[in-house]
């Protein structure tokens, strides 16, 4: 089933305008969310819109306000949010393009797939075009967007055999990591740490699978949900160990590098006791025959 445009309109380079339309490039079925119930009567729990003083209220008459200073708004229709004129509700304008990695990660918010509109063959070859000149340069093209009354700046890049838009934060939206990270003591920590670190990574490095990585959580709950429901003891989920306290950091990192606390914990490993050397058979023909010779 093919997925609701979460938007359409226009890409534009130039004097080139392209239409399409994007999707959600990610989805949240697969994880478990919970609502609020009344315990004795197993229902579910409703909220009302009240105003204070005067109680519930029609939904008719709600409307969005912004607050202008405290307890006063300045009130605003969804007619009236919808006038507002403004280009990028309809295009993207491709002004700008930088090196793909270029944007601090920080500032992407969310992806969305980027298709043509089948309907329009000229579209679809320009789609094409944008998207292999920008394989070709390795850059990214910078825009802006507004969908469902939200306005934000858009990175396009090529995706496999496709386009994807990703959402980006404003920089008023992010906070300053200097001032943030101020209070970190600036002290260097010693050169053989930071190497015993350093091969610990080489080791574990290697290329993003993310078919690898299970959302265990989600796993456990589930187990819980239907043990629950089977009347029977949840199933006990395969995890890492918890972690401990650091108390020697050099020598947690050398444990590490060799593979981990639990190499130095094993049991060693158990060996057979020696073999005893056979005695002759001569010499036991004669323990028989002095035993032979007491018991007469």
């Amino acid at each position: 089933m093919a997925a609701r445009a979460f938007w359409s309109g226009r890409i534009r380079l130039a004097l080139v305008s392209i239409p399409v339309e994007i999707v959600p490039a990610t989805k949240t079925a697969a994880r478990i969310s919970f609502h609020q119930i009344h315990e004795p009567s197993g229902k579910r729990i409703r909220y009302e819109k009240v105003v204070p003083g005067i109680g519930p209220v029609d939904t008719d008459d709600i409307v969005k306000g912004y607050e202008v200073e405290k307890g006063r708004y300045v009130l605003l229709t969804d007619d009236e949010i919808a006038d507002v004129k403004l280009e990028a509700k309809k295009t993207v304008d491709l002004v700008q393009f930088v090196d793909a990695d270029a944007i601090d990660p920080i500032y992407f918010e969310r992806p969305y797939y980027v298709l043509p509109q089948d309907e329009d063959e000229d579209g679809v070859e320009a789609y094409a075009v944008l998207r292999d000149a920008l394989k070709e340069t390795k850059k990214i093209g910078l825009g802006q967007i507004v969908v469902r009354g939200q306005g934000s700046i858009v990175a396009v890049k090529p995706c496999g055999k496709g386009l994807m838009m990703e959402t980006l934060r404003f920089a008023d939206e992010v906070k300053k990591a200097n001032s943030t990270f101020e209070g970190i003591p600036a002290k260097k920590p010693e050169k053989d740490l930071i190497e015993l670190a350093e091969e610990l990574i080489e080791k574990k490095a290697g290329e993003f699978h993310p078919e690898q990585f299970k959302d265990k959580y989600t796993v456990a709950l589930r187990e819980l949900i239907e043990a629950k429901q089977e009347h029977r003891k949840p199933r006990e989920i395969e995890e890492t160990p918890a972690a401990s306290n650091v108390i020697n950091l050099m020598d947690a990192l050398k444990r590490s590098v060799k593979g981990g606390a639990a190499a130095k914990n094993e049991p060693p490993t158990k060996r057979s006791a020696p073999r005893r050397a056979k005695k002759p058979r001569a010499a036991k023909a004669k323990r028989k025959t002095r035993s032979a010779r007491k018991a007469a």
